[in-house]
């Protein structure tokens, strides 16, 4: 919205009071009233004359009719040599704005209202219209790409000229892309008696793999390991973005950094009751409320909170099977587990308050008592810990600054979190990768930006699309319409339509201008093949159809300038793309040797898996996990078959994974160390000749991990935290190998 500063909101204010009004939520529209309506517009130009010497509009390209249409009205009067109706001098008008990067056309922001202004500006306020295409932001390469791009997008761009730049020839600059996610070819349909039948899906044991969901998690990967190989040559963190359209996908690249343990921020707001630590204490709220919610009750247990274990759970669940409620069989249950008798002691006194405390007073005793600031930091990865304590943080400062903080129960706060899309702005911490959408990129700049989704899925035509007419130089919209779907648009809409189809067409080129004009130094691309080719050429197309690739440079980068060397932007005809290979999980016989090492660790994370699996439940078949393991991880199903095999059955390890002797077993299983979290692959109490010995086991596949002095000394680690939570019983360790070896270390 343009701002037309304090003078013209204390006039609102005025106008507000005068008129008697209780709300003026339409502010727009009250300012349009007050600047053009002929017996008001003369007092508040009077006012503004008083108090503005300057006016400074910045963005003015995201600007729309209805609030050009109130600043004109203001501006309007000091049209030729007057001085406006008070007759002073009139304030300097400054418009700053770029129609190429106009991207709200949600919020009706019209990119002509830019010319209107400048016109205006030319013609009745006798000012300058400068243009710059110059820039002392981007390196040569970015600068010829958006050149290349731009110039070919023709009449879509009208007017685009050539971009120049002042930075000079920069070490690594460069634009490239990254190996596109292909689709695997569709299977041939069957019908009849070649059909093939319908299996069942355990949903408890069998994850349903979704082909879209994979190969975008796939480009996520992809793109968080671009990160953290740019992050190893030196580049800071907090100078690297990567940008995509919409939130779901930076949240797939969240998950990828967090595995890779890269620190991250999301600059934008983001849905307070969408972080895990909101809805671990919205949950335990639940439960204080209602105690008959037991899933809110089982997260709550689950949580750092109270850290109870999956067995836990079970035996609340075998309690609780007669019908009662979970909180009922928590107060019943007999020797309770540490977790559980701490849980018990802390939920029944918090319970005793829900009654006398208001949210905000119950919140800030459930966080000092529960220790919840330490508990999360031990829980989570170093990189998030801090992310995690602003969200608990956050939850209590809306307990007080929801509604005013007019709740009187948890209970009601509860509900209106749950019912409201309440935002919390986290604070982006120092050295970490920005993830951002295009809108949230834009007036911002790093030295490396990471654009995904360049190659979108298509979508259906719009439904209920609402049109409207709004010539700049029109006081009212001449026509507002709702086309309930755009294939069956009235013929007397049909040019409304296709004018707001090439709006669209436009503001999506906008959007990848704004886009590849963020980076400094190196621009990537990264794109997942749809299953629906869209309608029309994609960001990925675009920039593949303006710089085409040569066969004989296929694996070099765009654009690329070397480090060191002084040249001048390279012409049009030698600027090319680099089309690499397609992305193959693959660990097939005859993969470059540099490729050996990532697919080993993927091998090794799908055997972990796989183990995980089949150990937790025994009617698992190990081939089923097995292939459900190398389907998730992207490689082939072959050697994880035979490595889960071989450890299974190995006559040394057998007895770690399956019979009698074992009375209790865990997996990934968590513990704190100084404030660290670490995570056994494998925990089991077994009874043996001496009796009960817990053993420590960690899965190493491709080494031999008694000869590095690192893994030994990892995993003593662990045999000293298991031996401080079991204080006087038998702990050993040892390493689990791809052969089934197991290896003792003392």
């Amino acid at each position: 919205m343009v701002r037309l500063g304090r003078a013209l909101l204390a006039a609102l204010a005025d106008y507000k009071r005068a008129q008697g009004l209780a709300d003026m939520a339409d502010l727009e529209r009250v300012a349009l009233v007050l600047l053009r309506d002929g017996e008001l517009s003369g007092w508040v130009q009077e006012r503004l004359d008083a108090r503005v010497a300057h006016l400074l509009i910045d963005e003015f390209q995201d600007t729309s009719p209805l609030q050009w249409h109130a600043l004109h009205g203001w501006l309007s009067g000091y049209a030729g040599a007057g001085g406006g109706a008070s007759g002073q001098r009139p304030p300097g008008v400054f418009i700053v704005g770029d129609p190429k990067q106009s991207i709200y056309r949600f919020r009706r922001a019209e990119p002509r209202v830019f010319e209107a202004a400048a016109r205006f500006v030319r013609d009745g306020l006798d000012g300058s219209v400068l243009a710059c295409d110059h820039t002392r932001r981007n390196a040569p390469p970015v600068i010829e790409a958006i050149n290349s791009v731009f110039a070919a997008a023709g009449a879509l761009f009208p007017g685009f000229r050539r971009h120049t730049t002042e930075v000079g020839t920069v070490a690594d600059s460069s634009v490239s892309t990254l190996p596109r996610i292909d689709r695997p070819p569709r299977p041939p349909s069957r019908r009849g008696d070649d059909a093939a039948p319908l299996v069942w899906r355990d949903s408890l044991s069998t994850p349903r793999l979704i082909v879209d969901e994979v190969l975008r998690e796939r480009e996520a990967e992809a793109v968080a390991e671009a990160v953290t190989a740019e992050i190893a040559t030196g580049t800071r963190g907090e100078e690297i973005y990567v940008l995509c359209r919409k939130r779901q996908s930076l949240r797939l690249v969240a998950h990828a950094l967090e595995r890779r343990h890269v620190g991250h921020s999301a600059v934008e707001d983001a849905m307070l009751a969408e972080t895990p630590e909101a809805q671990d204490l919205i949950a335990l709220l639940d439960v204080l409320g209602s105690t008959g919610h037991d899933l809110s009750l089982a997260r709550a247990l689950r949580s750092p909170l109270f850290g109870a274990a999956d067995l836990d759970l079970l035996a609340i669940r075998a309690r609780a099977a007669d019908g009662a409620s979970w909180w009922r069989a928590l107060r019943e249950l007999e020797a309770p587990s540490p977790a559980l008798e701490r849980a018990r002691t802390l939920l029944g006194r918090w319970h005793a308050l829900v009654v006398a405390l208001p949210p905000h007073d119950l919140l800030d005793r459930i966080v000092v008592e529960a220790d919840a600031h330490a508990r999360y930091a031990a829980a989570v990865p170093p990189e998030q810990r801090e992310f995690a304590l602003d969200a608990i943080d956050a939850v209590l400062a809306q307990s007080l600054y929801l509604d005013g903080g007019r709740y009187a129960t948890p209970y009601a706060f509860v509900r209106a979190l749950k019912k409201r899309a309440v935002k919390a702005t986290l604070p982006v911490r120092a050295s970490t990768v920005r993830l951002l959408t295009v809108h949230g990129a834009k007036g911002l700049e790093a030295d490396t930006v990471f654009l995904m989704d360049t190659e979108p899925e298509r979508t259906n035509p719009a439904t209920t699309t609402l049109l409207v007419e709004w010539p700049v130089d029109s006081p009212k919209p001449t026509r507002c319409a709702f086309v309930y779907n755009e294939n069956r648009c009235p013929p007397s809409l049909r040019a409304a339509l296709d004018d707001e189809l090439r709006a669209r067409e436009r503001e999506e080129l906008n959007m990848l201008y704004v886009a590849m004009s963020r980076a400094k130094r190196r621009l990537v691309f990264s794109a997942t093949e749809p299953y629906l080719t869209p309608i029309g050429p994609t960001w990925w197309s675009r920039v593949a159809a303006a710089c085409p690739a040569s066969p004989q440079r296929q694996a070099e980068l765009l654009f690329d300038l070397p480090g060191g060397v002084a040249a001048a932007p390279p012409p049009r005809e030698d600027i090319v793309i680099a089309t690499l290979p397609s992305w193959r999980r693959s660990i097939a016989a005859g993969a470059r040797p540099a490729e050996a090492p990532a697919a080993s660790a993927r091998i090794g994370r799908a055997v972990h898996r796989a183990l995980e699996w089949i150990v937790a439940d025994s009617r698992i078949d190990r081939h089923d996990a097995a292939d459900a393991a190398a389907r998730e991880f992207g490689v082939a199903p072959g050697p994880v078959r035979n490595v889960v095999a071989t450890i299974v059955d190995h006559p040394e390890g057998a007895r770690f994974f399956r019979g009698a002797q074992i009375r209790w077993r865990g997996n990934e299983v968590s513990l704190s160390d100084a404030g660290e979290v670490l995570r056994i692959d494998r925990l089991v109490l077994l009874d043996e000749g001496d009796g009960p010995v817990w053993w420590v086991l960690d899965y190493k596949l491709s080494h031999a991990p008694e000869e590095l002095d690192a893994y030994r000394a990892q995993l003593l680690r662990y045999r000293a935290a298991v031996a401080r939570a079991q204080p006087g019983e038998a702990i050993r360790c040892a390493f689990v190998t791809g052969e089934g070896r197991i290896v003792e270390v003392v």
